[in-house]
């Protein structure tokens, strides 16, 4: 598909062509290490994709808002005012809660704008299709009405928009990785301070490849509050002991192993191994990639899915089975679940001359086992969200 000449073919046909429009990017993204510890104090390790969602714009004379999404093509073209933003239980209200929370902040929004959207993004795969979404029209704003807000602040913006206007109450990893995103670069990022770093992602000879489970995440919620809560109970245990922390990953796992006798029921012990454990990992893993030790930071990738599985158990049979599968591939280097569990996507890395067959190959196991159909995307490693240029 030629993704700018299907879009712009399909806005004229919606808006006219009057000239002036513009193209904007912002990608998906996938957590490379680093897994359910954000909220722990962690860190996590996220880069920007090359595939993501693309928009083109073009600035109105009135305050109307036209949004039409090539995605949804039975979908009539959402329409509303800059001054009247109101849920609807569609797609668009991400981009109202963006505007929405521009507008609380003081800059002045003075016109409307038609835009068409596509994205590539695998629909509930877990890599961030609506932190795309928000920042990408964060972006468009930012752009066209030369408001000058740091990259930063609109990721900022972008969380407090599905915080408050959507009412999901989503980290910051999401907005942050895309729209902070590097080419060849993953980002170590501490989600409670912002604090972060880029790491280069020097793969060489082999691939990311993204695998699909096509399961859908029903426990995730539930199961996520569930986690959250026994690893607020550890942390409680390890404070009444006087251990001097305030997350549970100050820790480390040295430090860990002669305090964690404080902890009191057996599920909390296993959730803070996890996420301590995590944080030692993330950290090594750091450390591998510096030294350009990418079978290292492989392992250390298998060794994080051993930790989801066994002391967080967030992965479920049909994760399981699918890295398991890579791990019995020829070229696999490493592989885990990403994201929240219970289905969505595994991550590996995998040598490029094995990659064919790899697909190949795991593809046929999963499907032999859990009779669902898993979908492979090759990716690279992107920038973070951005104007493309003028059309």
């Amino acid at each position: 598909m030629d993704v700018k000449n299907t879009m712009l073919v399909k806005f004229h046909e919606l808006f006219g062509n009057l000239g002036s429009e513009e193209f904007y990017f912002t990608p998906g993204r996938v957590n490379l290490i680093g897994e359910h510890i954000d909220y722990n104090g962690g860190f996590v390790f996220p880069c920007a994709l090359s595939f993501g969602t693309y928009a083109i714009c073009r600035k109105r004379k009135d305050q109307n808002f036209n949004l039409f999404s090539i995605n949804f093509p039975n979908d009539k073209t959402i329409t509303f005012q800059g001054n009247n933003l109101k849920k609807s239980g569609v797609w668009g209200d991400y981009c109202k809660g963006v505007i929405k929370i521009f507008q609380d902040n003081n800059h002045n929004i003075p016109f409307g704008l038609d835009i068409v959207f596509y994205g590539n993004i695998p629909n509930g795969a877990g890599l961030s299709s609506s932190a795309s979404l928000e920042v990408l029209m964060g972006t468009i704003l930012n752009e066209t009405f030369n408001l000058n807000i740091p990259m930063v602040d609109i990721v900022k913006y972008s969380q407090r928009a599905e915080n408050d206007f959507i009412g999901v109450s989503c980290g910051i990893m999401d907005q942050f990785a895309v729209g902070m995103g590097k080419k060849d670069n993953a980002i170590l990022l501490n989600c409670n301070t912002l604090k972060y770093e880029y790491v280069p992602i020097l793969l060489k000879n082999a691939s990311i490849v993204i695998m699909n489970t096509n399961k859908r995440r029903g426990l995730a919620d539930s199961k996520y509050n569930e986690r959250r809560i026994y690893c607020e109970k550890a942390l409680q245990d390890l404070k009444n002991s006087k251990v001097n922390i305030e997350y549970l990953c100050d820790l480390s796992m040295e430090d860990f192993k002669k305090v964690k006798h404080f902890i009191g029921e057996n599920e909390a012990l296993l959730r803070a191994t996890h996420a301590i454990s995590e944080n030692d990992r993330v950290l090594n893993g750091i450390t591998a990639l510096k030294n350009n030790d990418i079978k290292t930071f492989g392992k250390l990738m298998n060794e994080s899915h051993i930790s989801l599985r066994d002391n967080y158990e967030v992965t479920g049979f049909e994760l399981d089975t699918i890295v398991k599968a890579a791990w019995e591939e020829p070229g696999i280097i490493g592989s885990r679940m990403t994201g929240a569990g219970f289905g969505g996507c595994a991550v590996s890395i995998v040598e490029n001359d094995f990659i064919d067959s790899f697909i190949k190959n795991v593809g046929e196991k999963y499907t032999k086992k859990t009779n669902l159909v898993a979908d492979f995307y090759i990716a690279n490693i992107g920038d973070g969200s951005r104007k493309i240029g003028d059309l």
